[in-house]
């Protein structure tokens, strides 16, 4: 199970952070390892100004000059980019936090590669936002298509596919995003509703639109072909005391994912799991009813992980070679160690 602190890990998944330690035509990488090394004796310290360049330049053979690297990386990214051409990927909840953040991703990923957007969630206008946002960014290479749909409603799932334009239809990438979490109430005062509309969002609305999505991918050679991508949480591998539906629900997601990648061990469909820790985005709004100042609260001496960083890896695990399945990935901010143990500062 590969664990990624985030903070630390994932800007080297983008090709800007590579592009940043090489840009200095001096190695400037290897000049900041430099502090590492021993220093010299006093007895060579009358050299050790003069010999600071060799050092630097033997630092920079050593782990390969600016320009190598940013080579390797530019190929890095053009590999991404290119597997990328010509596919067509779904994201649901993409109206605001994880799933817009997701979208913007793929389209700086292959901004010119007839890549297809299609973009799910209940706010239209958010939707419309994003897409002409996108196609600003990307002078109009990647073609955005907003949906207005729920997840938690079962005949939108049923007739979403034949509502697309027809060349829309070949998804070949689907970004299970769409979920949330009502209240932080103890058995026995969970309200009914909360309860029902976390399920039906959470698991049957993953569960529908995976099902709902699968035979596109079932109906290419070699068994079938596509990526399913779910996100789940920490919640789903680590209960805690006023989140027992969204863990539960979460949990559900887990078992899903990891049945269904079983399942569809003949083919070449790719099932992927993505568990954040603590991300700030509208959830704790959402948890709290609207109430701005307890959803803030929760992040106050954090520094959460934000929804650009769940997103490079999300287009990270889509961009992989196809025999590659980066099965599941659990993400934390450096603060935090569990769903539990969390580090708050107090200044």
């Amino acid at each position: 199970m590969p664990f990624v602190q985030a903070r630390a890990t994932t800007s080297l998944f983008r090709g800007a952070a590579v592009t940043r330690l090489s840009s200095r035509g001096y190695c400037a990488f290897s000049y900041s390892l430099r502090r590492f090394l021993p220093r010299t004796s006093s007895s060579s310290s009358s050299s050790s100004s003069s010999s600071s360049p060799l050092r630097h330049r033997n630092l920079c053979s050593a782990f390969g000059p600016a320009t190598g690297i940013s080579e390797r990386n530019m190929a890095s990214s053009s590999a991404a980019a290119k597997r990328l051409e010509g596919k067509t990927i779904l994201i649901t909840g993409a109206s605001s936090g994880i799933g817009r953040s997701t979208a913007r991703e793929f389209a700086r990923t292959n901004p010119n590669g007839n890549l297809r957007l299609i973009i799910a969630a209940r706010r239209a206008d958010s939707l419309e936002e994003l897409a002409a946002e996108i196609r600003k960014e990307t002078n109009g290479g990647v073609k955005v298509l907003p949906v207005k749909l729920d997840v938690s409603k079962a005949d939108e799932i049923r007739g979403f596919v034949n509502g697309l334009p027809e060349e829309w239809r070949d998804i070949h990438v689907l970004v299970n995003n769409a979920g949330l979490v009502k209240g932080v109430a103890k058995a026995p005062e969970i309200d009914e509703q909360d309860m029902n509309i976390v399920f039906t969002t959470n698991v049957t609305g993953l569960i529908n639109m995976t099902q709902a999505i699968l035979p596109i991918f079932l109906k290419r050679p070699n068994g079938g072909q596509g990526d399913i991508i779910n996100i789940g949480s920490i919640a789903g591998r680590e209960p805690y005391p006023g989140g027992s539906v969204y863990c539960a629900s979460k949990a559900a997601v887990r078992s899903f994912t990891e049945s269904l990648r079983k399942e569809l061990i003949a083919t070449r469909i790719r099932v992927i799991e993505i568990d954040p820790g603590q991300v700030e985005t509208e959830f704790s709004i959402v948890r709290f009813y609207g109430d701005k100042a307890k959803a803030d609260a929760v992040y106050a001496g954090y520094d959460p992980l934000t929804p650009d960083d769940i997103a490079e890896i999300v287009v990270f695990t889509a961009t992989r070679r196809e025999n590659v399945v980066v099965a599941e990935s659990l993400l934390y901010p450096n603060h935090q160690a569990s769903a539990l143990i969390m580090h708050r500062r107090t200044n």
